[in-house]
Protein backbone atom coordinates (compact mmCIF):
# COMPACT_ATOMS: atom_id res chain seq x y z
CA UNK A 1 0.00 0.00 0.00
CA UNK A 2 1.21 3.51 -0.82
CA UNK A 3 2.36 5.75 2.02
CA UNK A 4 3.26 9.43 2.21
CA UNK A 5 6.89 10.28 2.85
CA UNK A 6 7.97 13.76 3.94
CA UNK A 7 11.22 15.56 3.23
CA UNK A 8 11.13 17.80 6.28
CA UNK A 9 14.15 19.81 5.06
CA UNK A 10 11.70 21.44 2.60
CA UNK A 11 8.90 22.02 5.15
CA UNK A 12 8.02 25.64 5.98
CA UNK A 13 5.47 24.79 8.67
CA UNK A 14 2.32 25.97 6.90
CA UNK A 15 0.34 23.01 8.32
CA UNK A 16 -1.91 22.66 5.26
CA UNK A 17 -1.14 18.94 5.27
CA UNK A 18 -2.10 18.63 8.94
CA UNK A 19 -5.42 20.40 8.35
CA UNK A 20 -6.31 18.37 5.25
CA UNK A 21 -5.25 14.81 6.15
CA UNK A 22 -8.48 12.78 6.36
CA UNK A 23 -6.92 10.19 8.71
CA UNK A 24 -5.05 12.69 10.93
CA UNK A 25 -1.85 10.84 10.05
CA UNK A 26 0.20 14.05 9.93
CA UNK A 27 1.05 15.92 13.08
CA UNK A 28 2.92 19.14 13.77
CA UNK A 29 6.09 18.87 15.82
CA UNK A 30 7.89 21.42 17.94
CA UNK A 31 11.09 20.53 16.11
CA UNK A 32 12.71 22.92 13.66
CA UNK A 33 14.50 22.05 10.44
CA UNK A 34 17.72 23.62 9.12
CA UNK A 35 15.78 26.63 7.83
CA UNK A 36 14.23 27.30 11.26
CA UNK A 37 10.69 26.13 10.46
CA UNK A 38 8.68 23.81 12.70
CA UNK A 39 8.15 20.54 10.86
CA UNK A 40 5.60 17.76 10.57
CA UNK A 41 5.66 14.00 10.99
CA UNK A 42 3.75 11.30 9.08
CA UNK A 43 2.38 8.34 11.04
CA UNK A 44 2.75 5.59 8.45
CA UNK A 45 0.37 3.29 10.33
CA UNK A 46 -2.48 5.79 9.94
CA UNK A 47 -1.56 6.94 6.43
CA UNK A 48 -3.74 5.51 3.63
CA UNK A 49 -1.66 6.95 0.78
CA UNK A 50 -4.48 9.17 -0.53
CA UNK A 51 -2.06 11.89 -1.71
CA UNK A 52 -4.01 14.85 -0.34
CA UNK A 53 -0.89 16.05 1.50
CA UNK A 54 1.02 15.93 -1.79
CA UNK A 55 -1.69 17.98 -3.52
CA UNK A 56 -2.03 20.72 -0.88
CA UNK A 57 1.66 21.21 -0.03
CA UNK A 58 3.05 24.37 -1.66
CA UNK A 59 6.64 23.35 -0.90
CA UNK A 60 6.75 19.85 -2.47
CA UNK A 61 7.52 18.19 0.87
CA UNK A 62 5.67 14.94 0.08
CA UNK A 63 6.05 11.92 -2.13
CA UNK A 64 3.61 9.01 -2.09
CA UNK A 65 5.43 5.71 -2.46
Amino acid sequence: MAKAKANTDLCKGCRLCVANCPKKAITALEVVNKKGYEIIEVNEELCIGCGICYKVCPDYVFTVE
